[in-house]
């Protein structure tokens, strides 16, 4: 198996901070603490520069692309306070909502998946967490959730929509990661319309810096990844099967050689990626035992260690 690494400079003037591709891979933006995000066409191999945007006043944390049932509509967060949701226009990306209702930095944001419709879930350093959904009638609302996590919210993600015990009601679960070294998961409450802590994972002893749901593979288990500050990585499942709500603790292997900065999966739901503080990114997968392997390592360069 080959791959193929495209490289190029950004033109940012600062550390980078994330990059995404679109839905169809096509498109990737990224955003720096320069406070600008800038936009890039990929194909081929090859990359066209199509657009900067700096409507944020501080480092730009993340970016997320909705899906595009919503049209070319894109998110990002800064620690100006501020989450904004961009929409391309004729002339270009524009701002069409700003989310200011935050106190401080907020370092997360994560489109729900589209059957839940345009929903952006954001964390912040105040502490609390936020919902904005685009309603039928043509207006922004927005659903503040105190005390999520008491010192800051570094992370979110949104569970797989269909879940893997049941293929009729839609999964409206999410988790975050906090300063306080837990992650939760919510759950959305039909009687209250709104979400509520349902599992406090404990395990990290420092900040949890990322958490991650893993796709739905079409087994009757769910998997969570989170990693932290205290350079472990985590995986928790939770078997649909045995009926129970409880979540087991896998660790992924011995602790990192550095921070742990950011976990991601696969389209497929069964290969993690790990990014680490030593500059490089590893590539696990699950096999029969249930253990968890290293099947491959990239340097910051992007070849293979």
């Amino acid at each position: 198996m080959t791959s193929n690494t495209l490289q190029f400079d950004t033109q940012h003037e600062d550390m980078i901070h994330d990059a995404q591709l679109d839905y169809y891979g096509k498109r990737l933006v990224t955003c720096s603490s320069d406070g600008s995000i800038r936009i890039f066409e990929v194909n081929n191999q090859q990359q066209k520069f199509v657009e900067a945007l700096k409507s944020h006043t501080g480092p730009v944390w993340q970016v997320s692309w909705a899906h595009p049932k919503f049209g070319s509509v894109l998110a990002s967060c800064s620690y100006d306070g501020t989450a904004l949701i961009w929409k391309e226009t004729g002339s270009g990306f524009a701002v069409i909502h700003k989310h200011d209702k935050h106190q401080a930095s907020v370092n997360a944001i994560a489109w729900a998946s589209h059957e839940l419709g345009p929903v952006l879930l954001c964390g912040s350093s105040d502490g609390k967490i936020s919902l904005v959904s685009f309603t039928e009638t043509g207006t922004w609302e927005v659903q503040m959730i105190r005390s999520a996590h008491a010192t800051g919210v570094n992370a979110v993600s949104w569970a797989p929509v269909i879940a893997a015990d049941t293929q009729t009601n839609l999964v409206k679960q999410f988790a975050t990661g906090g300063c306080d070294n837990n992650v939760k998961v919510w759950a959305y409450s039909e009687e209250t319309k709104m979400y509520d802590v349902v599992q406090t994972l404990s395990g990290h002893s420092d900040w949890v810096r990322d958490v991650a749901f893993a796709p739905n593979t079409g087994l009757p288990r769910t998997y969570l990844a989170s990693c932290s500050q205290d350079k472990n990585v985590y995986i928790w499942t939770r078997d649909a099967q045995s009926g129970s709500l409880d979540w087991k603790q896998q660790a992924l292997s011995e602790p990192f050689p550095d921070v742990v900065w950011r976990v991601s999966w696969s389209l497929s739901g069964n290969v993690l990626a790990v990014s680490c503080g030593d500059n490089r990114v590893t590539l696990w997968k699950e096999n029969v035992k249930g253990e968890w392997e290293c099947i491959s390592e990239a340097n910051e360069s992007g070849q293979k260690a």
